[in-house]
Parts: structure tokens; sequence; C-alpha cells
């Protein structure tokens, strides 16, 4: 179950961020073994003071519409789903919103199976 938490700079419309989302799930989908229906993302929007990216950080060459997008989920993926992952989401951005693959910055923390829940005050992933 990733959780993903996607932010930009403010300004996009409804479209732009929605088709942010939609790339992001389609990716994990395809590359991270998610299943149908587990999409779970909050995406917000920042002002300039609050959104700092360096812009030049490893040799890229960033710009003010550049996204963060932060997925956490379930330790055990190996390396080459990961790689897998990033290119799909930095193709999918370009080719739908023509999004610079430089400008989409992505951050996986992954975590053991207890630290969810999904409600009810329980441990869906890891009962007593």
């Amino acid at each position: 179950m990733p959780f993903v938490r996607i932010d930009l700079m403010q300004g996009k419309d409804d479209m732009y961020r929605a088709t942010i989302g939609e790339a992001v799930y389609d990716a994990m989908r395809r590359t991270l073994d998610v299943p149908e229906n587990n999409r779970f993302q909050v995406i917000a929007e920042h002002g300039a003071t609050d959104f700092i990216i360096d812009q030049t950080y490893l040799g890229l060459s960033r710009t003010d519409d550049c996204i963060v997008i932060q997925v956490t989920l379930n330790e055990g993926r190996d390396v080459a789903k990961k790689h897998a992952f990033y290119k799909v989401v930095a193709d999918g951005l370009h080719e739908r919103l023509k999004l610079r693959r430089e400008d989409v910055f992505i951050n996986l923390v992954e975590v053991k199976n207890e630290n969810w829940s999904f409600g009810k005050g329980e441990a869906q992933y890891a009962p007593q």
C-alpha cells in the first residue's frame, strides 16, 4: 500500500495536478506491483518561499516546474523495480504534461508492514 505525497509550486490547474497523480499511480501499477484501487495520494501546492528546490544539485538543471514525489511503501522491492518506476514516472509526466524529466524529483521511503493502519485503529497488514 503506497502512500504518495506530491508537492509542487502553486499555480497549476486541477487537470494538471490530477494528471500528475494519474501518471504516478499508473507507474506504480506497472513497475511496483501495486494492486488496483490501492491509490492514496495527497497533492499540495506551495508558494515560492515554502518550496525550495536546488536548481543545480548533481549537475541537473531544474526549473520552478519541478515536482517532488514521495512514496511511502512496504519494503522489499529490488533496485531494478525502483529504477523502472523512476523512469516510467519521468517519461509519463513528460509525455502527458511536457514536464521536463529533470523536474521530476522522486523519493521512496520503505517501511515494515506493521507501520500501516488503514482505519479502525488496527494494523491490517500486521494483525496481533
